[in-house]
């Protein structure tokens, strides 16, 4: 992405800007989603998944079964976990090696997180989001 800061009025602006986005990833590639919730981090991934494995593909948030897989995506909420042991468990750390891995709630795992993760970070911003990428 050419610029850092992406001001989205409306959810029409937040699929544009995450099938963007989606375009531009390439495996092995990390992006974590911050953002407190309803901020749009599901709807932000589901978007990519969609963008990347086609508009008819069923996209459930993983808020329960920790992690999903799309042929080369792995999209994982790691909002439950609760120890950082617990992510070997689930195959991040291989995820991280070999798809796109989409990470909502990172920061449990901050530590092992590649150098070069992409990081969204979505706040409120009037009726909208800002998304800042660091």
């Amino acid at each position: 992405m050419i610029k850092n800061e992406y001001i989205l009025p409306n959810l029409d602006a937040t699929h544009k800007f995450a099938r963007d986005f989606a375009r531009q990833l390439t495996a092995p590639v990390v992006v974590a989603l911050h953002g407190d919730l309803g901020m749009g981090k599901s709807e932000i991934a589901r978007t990519i998944i969609q963008t990347l494995r086609g508009d008819d593909t069923v996209v459930p948030s993983p808020t329960f079964t920790i992690v999903q897989s799309y042929d080369g995506i792995s999209h994982f909420d790691l909002y439950r976990i609760s120890d950082v042991s617990e992510l070997t468990e689930i195959g991040l750390r291989h995820a991280m090696d070999n798809d796109i891995t989409l990470i909502e709630w990172p920061d449990i795992a901050a530590d092992i997180l590649p150098n070069d993760t992409i990081h969204l970070y979505i706040t409120e911003y009037g009726d909208g989001r800002k998304i800042v990428i660091k």
